[in-house]
């Protein structure tokens, strides 16, 4: 048996492989970068441990998540696993997962667009280029925890249509203090704010709604994917809830920069699974 994880900092999914069959499940996001060791063996304890029926079957691990950028973070992060199943753990980043679920072995340019966004160049084997993606105060540019932060503040500082800010309020159930509290008191701030993309998305045909995402989109393209010098008609592909919601949005701006919108996953699981049963 093996199991594959795709973590990121809302969610983490999970697939135990053990030849033709396949168990999935879904936990809390793990998060070296956030979270201490006893946090994620914790998650790990409750809510992972309880589905694998014989420990001792797993004979690897393969760990792909939100915040494993570095050798010292991704060791948290095999410390934590193998407390449970001491067996051949890899940590890669999240962004690695993109690249091998969207990319195989073929070379492109693989995103992230989810709580967060992220971006490669990818040669079929590793990395080549990476513009870094800098977090949700600095960066990911299009992602779920930006696109709530630019809805809010529209909201607050009367940017928007009065509907939309009447309709803000009165479907989230939230005010000005609420919003305060949760961004600057309560963990995961980054969470909260993403929380807030399906109000965007019920509210798309409106025009300046629509453009607030598609501005954010247009960010992320010119931000980040410029930087690898794409030719005028290139493909780019996409994993993350957001760029799976707003494949419209997405492929007007791709378009307007010259680029093509390839391959949109919803989850890398699929294309993960696909990799590593394929490697056998």
């Amino acid at each position: 048996m093996i199991i594959i994880a795709d973590s990121g900092s809302t969610k983490t999914d999970w697939c135990l492989l053990e030849g033709a069959k396949a168990e999935c499940l879904r936990t809390e996001g793990m998060n070296p970068y956030f979270q201490s060791e006893e946090e994620m063996a914790q998650t790990l304890q409750t809510q992972v441990l309880p589905a694998v029926t014989d420990a001792k079957a797993v004979e690897a691990v393969y760990f792909y998540g939100a915040g494993c950028a570095s050798p010292s973070v991704n060791e948290k992060v095999v410390r934590t696993i193998a407390s449970f199943f001491p067996v051949t753990i890899e940590v890669q980043s999240d962004l690695m997962a993109a690249a091998r679920a969207l990319c195989g072995r073929e070379s492109g340019i693989a995103c992230i667009m989810g709580t967060g966004s992220n971006s490669c160049a990818y040669d079929g084997k590793q990395i080549t280029a990476h513009v870094p993606s800098m977090g949700y105060i600095l960066g990911d540019e299009g992602s779920g925890s930006v696109l709530g932060k630019l809805l809010v503040g529209d909201v607050v500082k009367h940017q928007l249509p009065l509907s939309v800010e009447e309709a803000f309020y009165q479907e989230t159930g939230l005010s000005e203090s609420a919003i305060l509290e949760k961004v600057y008191r309560q963990p995961f701030p980054n969470r909260f704010l993403a929380s807030l993309v399906p109000f965007l998305k019920a509210h798309i045909e409106e025009p300046a709604v629509r453009q607030l995402v598609e501005r954010s989109f247009e960010a992320f393209f010119v931000r980040n994917i410029a930087a690898y010098h794409p030719e005028e008609g290139s493909e780019v592909h996409f994993v993350g809830s957001i760029a799976y919601h707003f494949q419209s949005q997405l492929s007007r701006v791709a378009e307007a920069q010259g680029l093509r919108i390839g391959r949109i996953l919803q989850s890398p699981m699929e294309g993960l699974r696909h990799y590593h049963t394929a490697l056998e």
